[in-house]
C-alpha cells in the first residue's frame, strides 16, 4: 500500500470553447459564466472575456473563484499600462 498524499481534487476539465486552432485558448476552466437560463459555461479566461464582453447577460457564477475573475479582466482590459 502506498502511504503517498494523493490529491482528491479532480484535474480541471478544459475549456468549453477550446479548438485546436484557437491559441488564444488557455485551454484549463477557470471561469463559469451563467446566462439568464441559468445555463452554465466553463471556460479559460481568455474566451470568458469574450462572451462577457459581447453578451451583457452573462454574470460570473459564485463557483469562480476571484483569481479567475481578475484573469478575465486581464485577458479584457489589458492591465499592462505603466505606472
Amino acid at each position: 500500500m502506498s502511504t503517498a498524499h494523493r490529491s482528491r481534487k479532480s484535474p480541471q476539465p478544459d475549456c468549453e470553447l477550446r479548438e485546436k486552432e484557437r491559441p488564444t485558448c488557455a485551454g484549463r476552466e477557470q471561469v463559469v459564466l451563467v446566462g439568464l437560463d441559468g445555463f452554465e459555461q466553463h471556460l479559460c479566461p481568455a474566451h470568458a472575456a469574450a462572451l462577457w464582453l459581447t453578451d451583457p447577460t452573462l454574470r460570473f457564477s459564485a463557483k469562480t473563484r476571484p483569481q479567475g475573475i481578475t484573469a478575465v479582466m486581464w485577458q479584457a482590459f489589458g492591465g499592462g499600462g505603466r505606472r
